[in-house]
């Protein structure tokens, strides 16, 4: 007992070191305008530690431990599925496809047609866009039953959201060739199927407005976040594989057969008003080229990326204990 209180007071006298101050321009300049809060220490922490850089209230631990901290939390999260989860199946499976059928047929009613290009012009199409963005905040807040989401919380999805918009951007020169899909597979593992349902709807809607908005955007929407939430159940019940080389090759499939599987027909409704099935097979077996490139670009990544961000959001999470 004795050991152990003076190891307390030997760490605590270890850490009670006195703030050294920079005398560099920007280390000054920085002092003087930036407000002194805990807020504002909280968010200059969670972005040192997106970055990468080391703060002064981080737990270290060797490989070994982290791989043993992993491996728990890992089995924390196979749990039964919750009832915000059964919602969000409700939403994903129902309520937005319904939803698109429903909207589109009403926008092609003369009278309704034209009350919502009086309110919405031209981009009448913003109407489901909007309900689908509801739809998918209505999951994630009930993450956040009995208490206030955290502004980190809500930040380091925006940071995702953000990296998927700024990295279509990055790639607009080749077509379908994105890190999008990978992007909400990420989250979706390290967040739970409600944050990569979330991550994935966010983001197209985001980044049409960088590539256009159109009746293809609740499409992409739905397909991108169903492709984050069956990420996120998958992992958390234990059928999403692990492995960097498996992980990678469910980021191809799921790209060709469930995004393209959406968006193809999509095309097909948006294009033609008769719907007929070998129209349906012309438009998938011209799509087999984009859908590939697409799933490759999911593939590639995956398999870059997928170790580094996992590794930082697991960090964060467990630390600032996120979305529990």
């Amino acid at each position: 007992m004795a050991d152990w209180k003076s190891s307390q007071e030997f760490l605590k006298e270890f850490y009670a070191s006195p703030i050294v101050n920079e005398d560099t321009i920007p280390a000054k300049i920085k002092r003087i305008f930036l407000p002194k809060s805990r807020k504002v220490s909280a968010l200059k922490e969670l972005a040192g530690d997106l970055s990468g850089e080391g703060r002064a209230g981080d737990v270290i631990l060797d490989n070994d431990m982290f791989e043993m901290d992993t491996e728990i939390w890992k089995k924390q999260e196979k749990r039964r599925l919750s009832v915000r989860t059964r919602v969000s199946l409700f939403l994903l499976l129902v309520a937005i496809p319904l939803t698109i059928a429903v909207g589109f047929y009403v926008m092609d009613v003369a009278a309704v047609g034209t009350i919502f290009e009086k309110i919405f012009g031209p981009r009448k199409y913003y109407f489901i866009s909007l309900v689908i963005i509801i739809y998918s905040l209505l999951p994630f807040f009930m993450v956040f039953e009995g208490r206030k989401p955290q502004v980190r919380e809500l930040v380091v999805l925006a940071t995702m959201v953000a990296l998927a918009t700024a990295g279509r951007a990055a790639f607009f020169m080749i077509p379908s060739f994105k890190p999008i899909i990978a992007i909400v597979i990420i989250s979706a593992i390290a967040f739970g199927g409600e944050a990569g349902f979330l991550v994935g709807a966010m983001t197209m809607v985001v980044s049409n407005f960088l590539f256009g908005q159109g009746p293809w955007t609740p499409w992409q929407m739905f397909a991108m976040g169903f492709i984050g939430f069956l990420s996120g159940i998958l992992y958390r019940i234990g059928l999403l594989p692990t492995k960097r080389f498996s992980l990678c090759i469910y980021g191809f499939l799921v790209t060709v057969f469930i995004y393209g599987g959406i968006m193809n027909p999509a095309a097909l409704f948006m294009s033609v008003y008769d719907f007929t099935w070998e129209g349906l097979l012309a438009i998938y077996i011209s799509g087999i080229p984009v859908d590939l490139v697409h799933a490759s670009s999911t593939f590639i990544f995956l398999w870059i990326g997928a170790k580094p961000l996992l590794e930082k959001l697991q960090r964060i999470k467990i630390k600032y204990d996120l979305m529990r």
